[in-house]
């Protein structure tokens, strides 16, 4: 093991890592907060669970729709203006949203509900976007020696501003309304618009550009599919997070079940998140080593089964607990998967690569959101949390019988290798 992968903080000394982090920070804080927020102020205008999924549905069309084309341009241009033009979108939503807010007395619910979809469909344009652009720039910012070290602080950042943002949201969305709670939203896009505008612009990693789109779109189509470990490891947080998506239903457990209302849903929200940063800090610490594959398996089981117990909890704090250790199982398995593919993928192929991946993640989120909501108003909330964390049991087991080559995943092996074509 080399010096620099011995230091925990090695990337952070970096000054444009740590500016990207900083946009990172601002940015997945807005998200968060919005996310929050749009949910709880649907569920209050129509206390309907399937509204939620909605929501989930609203988003991942267009952010589906857009990805493949989205990471070919990722890889043709230069990434920081993109990323830059993702957060200005953000902001004007997060400003239409403050513009509902501000004028819903006077409008219909049909009518404010029109906007909000409209404004999360524009989000999810954004996110197509900004998704295979934030995976691609990454590793653009520090020394390929320091690239584990900073896979793991971008998703640690990631996971702190989940926790403050999801906990913020609920608690501005309780105590200060849901006004306040939209015009936060906006002036941390502003802030992430200073820490992108601060980074100095990186070239395009060098490739034939030339190419048509769908050429170059079919290339990181063949790389993903061709690639047992990349597809495997996606594969198996697709379903798995896909029917385990019990966060979608959250505001109906806040305000039905546990009766804590948005106060006690950014709690619950910030839960995993909360789980997740404390498991990232000890894995940066110490990194995973030969084991790593058996380990991922084993943590998506031990996912299934938390959400398992949240579903069948009636008491506030052991759904907060089944949540923590949830968000525990969930980071390894998500550090796990960004490390393969920012080890095994060509530089100029990185945006490619990763709009497959997103298509996999935003399924598993966002479609899990609407599949959520399908299967609570179907079978009632809590019945379809416990088939959800059920079904995720199946599949880590299904994925352990059938991917032998992730099961056996050398972790210290995999960071040693240079991807091919660097």
């Amino acid at each position: 093991m080399t010096t620099s992968s011995r230091d925990a903080y090695a990337a952070l000394r970096t000054p444009d890592y740590r500016r990207f982090l900083a946009m990172r920070m601002m940015t997945t804080l807005a998200i968060q907060i919005m996310s929050v927020s749009v949910g709880y102020f649907v569920y209050d205008l129509t206390n309907d669970p399937l509204m939620l999924g909605f929501i989930g549905l609203a988003e991942a069309i267009p952010a589906i729709s857009i990805s493949l084309w989205a990471g070919h341009i990722a890889d043709k241009y230069n990434r920081r203006n993109i990323l830059a033009g993702c957060i200005l979108v953000l902001l004007m939503c997060s400003l239409a949203l403050l513009a509902l807010a501000s004028f819903r007395d006077s409008l219909s619910r049909g009518t404010l509900l029109s906007g909000i979809y409209a404004v999360i469909f524009c989000t999810g344009i954004s996110r197509g976007f900004f998704s295979p652009t934030n995976f691609a720039f990454l590793p653009q910012l520090v020394d390929k020696k320091l690239l584990p070290n900073a896979i793991t602080w971008n998703s640690s950042t990631w996971e702190v501003a989940s926790i403050t943002g999801l906990g913020l949201g609920g608690l501005l969305y309780g105590f200060a309304g849901v006004n306040y709670t939209f015009a936060t939203m906006t002036a941390l896009c502003l802030l992430a618009m200073m820490a992108i505008l601060s980074i100095e612009p990186r070239p395009v990693p060098p490739a034939d550009h030339s190419e048509p789109a769908l050429v170059r779109i079919r290339e990181g189509l063949r790389f993903v599919f061709s690639n047992q470990l990349i597809l495997s490891a996606i594969a198996l947080d697709l379903f798995a997070v896909l029917f385990g998506g019990a966060v979608a239903l959250l505001p109906v457990f806040a305000k039905d079940i546990l009766k804590v209302g948005p106060e006690g849903l950014g709690i619950l929200r910030a839960a995993m998140s909360l789980g997740a940063i404390s498991t990232a800090f000890v894995i940066a610490h110490r990194p995973l080593g030969k084991n790593a594959g058996k380990l991922m398996l084993a943590c998506v089981a031990g996912f299934g089964g938390c959400i398992i117990g949240f579903g069948l909890s009636k008491i506030f704090w052991l759904s907060f607990f089944f949540l923590l250790l949830a968000g525990v199982f969930d980071e390894v398995s998500v550090y796990i998967r960004s490390s393969l593919m920012q080890h095994l993928t060509p530089e100029h192929m990185k945006g490619r690569v990763s709009s497959v991946n997103f298509i996999f993640v935003t399924s598993s989120n966002e479609i899990g959101a609407f599949e959520s909501g399908v299967a609570a108003k179907l079978m009632g909330t809590v019945p379809s949390v416990i088939f959800g964390g059920s079904m995720s049991l199946l599949i880590a087991a299904y994925t352990w019988w059938r991917a032998a080559k992730l099961r056996e995943l050398d972790f210290e092996e995999l960071i040693q290798e240079e991807p091919p074509g660097n």
